[in-house]
């Protein structure tokens, strides 16, 4: 399956979402692991997409999600850069477009080991909040918990 960029865009911007969780991790220097990742959900009969979009970026892992559902789901950093460097060459047209820059923010801010630093990681935890639309209250502990740490 060969795909062309703008229809990456649009199917990205239609099925994608750009997501970042913190967990707790006692071995990490500020005690919390960042993970950021780009998930595409799919009916199974639509899981050849998926496969066309993990060879169409060089990333990702494919496998089932809820159900009938699969999902590609791009979590390493590489993948994440790679991806990103692509939706900044080919911008995304929707309100997603929003969301994916602060996920790019995030993305670079890792790349400077801000994420190791109670600072850095609190601002990456202000921006994980802006993104989507839903109510995050375990991010919103997590932020409680580190400011007050401070």
């Amino acid at each position: 399956m060969e795909l062309a960029a703008e229809w990456v865009v649009g199917f990205v911007d239609g099925e994608g979402c750009f997501h970042v969780s913190i967990n707790r991790h006692p071995e990490m220097t500020v005690g919390y692991q960042v993970l950021p990742e780009l998930v595409i959900v799919q009916h199974e009969r639509d899981v050849q997409v998926l496969h066309g979009l993990k060879r169409f970026f060089g990333f990702g892992v494919v496998r089932p999600n809820h159900g009938d559902r699969y999902c590609l789901r791009i979590r390493k950093l590489d993948g994440l850069r790679q991806a990103c460097d692509f939706f900044v060459k080919h911008p995304l047209k929707t309100k997603k477009r929003i969301d994916f820059q602060k996920f790019h923010r995030i993305i670079q801010l890792m790349g400077q080991d801000r994420h190791l630093q109670r600072e850095g990681l609190l601002e990456i935890i202000d921006l994980a909040l802006s993104m989507n639309t839903t109510v995050r209250p375990a991010l919103e502990q997590v932020r409680s918990e580190l400011i007050a740490s401070g």
